[in-house]
């Protein structure tokens, strides 16, 4: 059997930039339609990407049959009411992180997804960095060995995102916005992480904005084998650069061998059994991650995900992380929160859907 080509819808057209630039690029993806309520964003992405079917009603894309999929890149609030219509229209979900705000409406949307039989697949772009994806490849190969420990972080100077003004509104945070990158990862390696004990701390940066959420944080993390995980977030202090630092990084250790995958230098890092200390640099893909000014959107993570994501249609396979596991991330992130904000306390990953009586 051949492999499908897939229509997609897209709203959200400021963080949906790169994954237009992907299903333009894609043979896997027809871009069908466009949609932003600001028209003045509709016209930008027309004039960036030679692209003129777009709308500024959401319901164009929910009532047109034609679309298989759904994007959604709007703001995190809006998420819970954009997945759950698409699901209501029959649509497959490509939802970018964070799936949710909080666990409110989460078990329903789990029963939407198993009633109507549409995939829900969270776009977590770190998993398909290229030094990530050499580091699963090898960690599936076995090549660690018994896994005793992963470290993640996503250390960041965010100073810029606090002129942003939806920043600024009730329930912004900077666990939902940039740690759940590194919580992510945790969970890719962990995927039954059942407690989290960490502290949190608001700068003085953060709150001359208004902004009171934790923009300093460090977490201890185990699982049902009593394995261990770090997760630490800076996001309003100078960074160190990335040649000292990068911003996102994932450390594997085990019984065979570590392993270290950075984002954004294109660096992977190991140190396996027979094979000694090696450093692959994948600089001759960095116009393919990086299309646009910058580093700031990384098209080519969305152009790998949306074509894994075709394939899972393809071989009728669940695209992964799907709803369950989004959900389960968001209650370890309401978790860690919780322990932070109250000093450090145990907390559980249970006590977290309990609360919401949700079973993922």
């Amino acid at each position: 059997m051949g492999s499908a080509v897939y229509n997609l819808g897209v709203i959200g057209l400021g963080e949906g930039r790169s994954i237009l630039s992907a299903a333009l690029q894609s043979s896997r993806w027809n871009l069908v339609s466009m949609c932003d309520i600001n028209p003045d964003m509709c016209k930008l992405r027309e004039q960036e990407f030679g692209f003129d079917r777009w709308t500024t009603q959401y319901a164009d894309l929910l009532e047109d049959d034609s679309i298989d999929v759904i994007a959604i890149y709007t703001p995190d609030q809006l998420h819970y009411t954009h997945i759950k219509q698409a699901l209501e229209a029959g649509k497959h979900v490509i939802c970018t992180k964070p799936l949710l705000v909080s666990l409110d409406g989460a078990g329903e949307l789990i029963e939407l997804s198993q009633s109507t039989g549409k995939h829900v697949f969270v776009g977590q772009s770190s998993r398909f960095f290229e030094p990530m994806i050499r580091q699963r490849q090898d960690y599936e190969a076995g090549k660690h060995g018994e896994l005793q420990t992963v470290e993640a972080h996503y250390i960041t100077d965010a100073r810029w995102f606090l002129k942003k003004g939806w920043s600024r509104q009730a329930g912004f945070s900077w666990m939902y916005n940039f740690m759940i990158h590194a919580v992510d990862l945790v969970r890719w390696y962990m995927p039954n992480v059942t407690e989290v004990m960490g502290f949190g701390r608001c700068s003085a940066n953060s709150k001359e904005h208004g902004i009171e959420a934790f923009d300093s944080m460090r977490f201890l993390l185990r699982d049902d084998e009593g394995r261990i995980a770090t997760a630490a977030g800076n996001y309003t202090s100078p960074s160190l650069g990335k040649a000292a630092e990068p911003a996102i990084g994932c450390t594997l250790r085990g019984t065979n061998g570590s392993s270290r995958a950075e984002y954004s230098n294109l660096q992977y890092h190991t140190h396996f059994a027979g094979e000694g200390r090696r450093t692959q640099r994948f600089d001759e893909k960095h116009a393919y991650y990086f299309r646009f000014e910058g580093e700031s959107h990384h098209a080519g993570e969305y152009q790998n995900y949306i074509e894994y994501f075709a394939d899972c249609l393809d071989r009728g396979a669940v695209p992964l992380p799907d709803i369950r596991e989004g959900v389960r991330t968001i209650a370890l992130v309401e978790a860690m929160l919780l322990s932070a904000a109250e000093d450090g306390r145990r907390v559980t990953v249970q006590e977290m859907l309990d609360r919401h009586g949700i079973d993922a």
